[in-house]
């Protein structure tokens, strides 16, 4: 899995380091295994597991901007734990209201000893952190609206939303809440997927 996770990350043009290599492999492992118990992913293949989560993770990296980011129904910590390897200098809310996905992410957390990374098992709605955060990330959530609606209380003033989509969402950018703007739209190519995938960047308007 290693000598494939090499080649999939030459191909992206990702350089990390061999121990953050050995935990992104240990990742899928702990996925795996966790995975027929608590039917966490419908992704049931190690080797599917490292294009569809791993990389289509990994390549949201170059965008982030700040050191605080919280992974908004981040499911089995994707792309949350991901990014959390790779950027050992940046802090990671992972926020879930299952119980199962947040046990596992802490599993995760003690077998690769991380120390950036805090699971809360809580509703988005409910959730009310001490200070705001530089990226509000999610790749789970149905519609750009219910994200933005519901999270729109989790960014710092000069944070941004980064949604993670399939394809351009042109409609749902019509139509937008009132107070929110497309910054910037980004194509992610991730090595061996099929489907196109977008990073959309966000903001809330303030007014001047």
């Amino acid at each position: 899995m290693l000598e494939r996770l090499n080649g999939l990350l030459a191909q992206a043009g990702i350089v990390i380091t061999d121990q953050q290599k050995t935990q992104l492999v240990q990742l899928v492992e702990l996925l795996h295994k966790w995975n027929k118990a608590y039917n966490l992913t419908s992704v049931r293949e190690p080797q599917e597991m490292l294009v569809k989560h791993i990389m289509d993770s990994l390549v949201v990296s170059q965008h982030l901007h700040g050191e605080r980011f919280i992974d908004v129904g981040t499911g089995p910590g994707l792309p949350g734990l991901p990014l959390a390897i790779i950027n050992p200098d940046k802090q990671f809310v992972l926020l879930d209201s299952l119980g199962k996905r947040i046990r596992f992410i802490r599993q995760v957390i003690l077998e690769l000893g991380l120390t950036n990374v805090t699971p809360v098992q809580s509703r988005v709605e409910e959730f009310r952190p001490e200070q705001g955060f530089d990226g509000v990330l999610s790749r789970a959530f149905a519609s750009l609206e219910d994200m933005l609606t519901w999270c729109r209380h989790l960014p710092a003033a000069d944070g941004r939303f980064l949604a993670l989509k399939g394809i351009y969402p042109a409609e749902e950018l019509a139509h937008l809440p009132e107070g929110i703007s497309l910054l910037a739209s980004h194509t992610l190519v991730v090595p061996e997927l099929e489907g196109e995938r977008h990073l959309l960047e966000l903001n809330i308007t303030r007014p001047d």
